[in-house]
């Protein structure tokens, strides 16, 4: 195997693209690094509880490393566990974003604090092209959470095909959701050992999101 990395991981589909990618260039994954809101169940974005995650990290084989925390101390706690995933023998930490700039600076930023090189596979890449090759590449998602604003509920919940992305087109959205349209949750592929198995629970509307609540079978 190539270098250690650690992955920024959402537990959605650029993020997973992004990890497959780097696994298929022969680098070697030590953590999925992700964030959960203080005293709660539910990750940051998109809303996926915890045993749905460790259950993801159980068929990926990559041990999760997790980060609790509130938007005062994001930044830091992110950087502290990037210094653990260091400790793990990790050179550089993946992040599933593509092309806003400021997104891009966070991660710089994190990585510049922890001392470890910060690498984006999909960086500037086209959006609809980046969707297309997750679906092509066999990975099945949910669509875990929509942005009222642009898209409608009924779209919860369903998986994410050609079809899909071409709705999403049609109303004006972007494919891919880099915008914040929409956020998806990967139950299985070609890096999974198993497909994750949940149980869709009734939708939940927040702020002008709508929310997949969805539990393990």
């Amino acid at each position: 195997m190539g270098e250690k990395f650690v992955m920024s991981f959402s537990g959605g589909k650029d993020s997973t693209l992004a990890l497959y990618r780097m696994i298929k260039r022969g680098y070697e994954p030590v953590g999925l690094l992700v964030t959960f809101k203080k005293g709660k169940d539910s990750s940051f974005t998109h809303s996926i509880k915890k045993d749905l995650l460790y259950k993801v990290s159980k068929s990926l084989d990559i041990p999760l490393l997790i980060v609790e925390c509130d938007m005062n101390n994001y930044e830091k706690e992110f950087t502290k566990t990037l210094l653990k995933a260091k400790d793990m023998g990790a050179k550089i930490c993946v992040f599933g974003d593509i092309d806003i700039v400021d997104h891009r600076k966070w991660c710089e930023d994190r990585c510049s604090e922890a001392n470890i090189k910060c690498e984006l596979p999909l960086r500037q890449e086209d959006r609809e092209a980046l969707v297309y090759e997750f679906i092509n590449e066999g990975f099945e998602t949910v669509i875990k959470i929509v942005n009222l604003k642009y898209l409608p509920i009924d779209l919860l919940g369903q998986t994410l095909n050609k079809d899909v992305v071409k709705r999403i087109k049609d109303l004006g959205s972007d494919p891919c959701g880099e915008n914040g349209e929409y956020h998806t949750f990967v139950v299985d592929g070609p890096i999974f050992k198993n497909k994750i198995k949940y149980i869709q629970n009734e939708n939940v509307v927040d702020n002008n999101y709508g929310i997949l609540d969805i539990s393990l079978v």
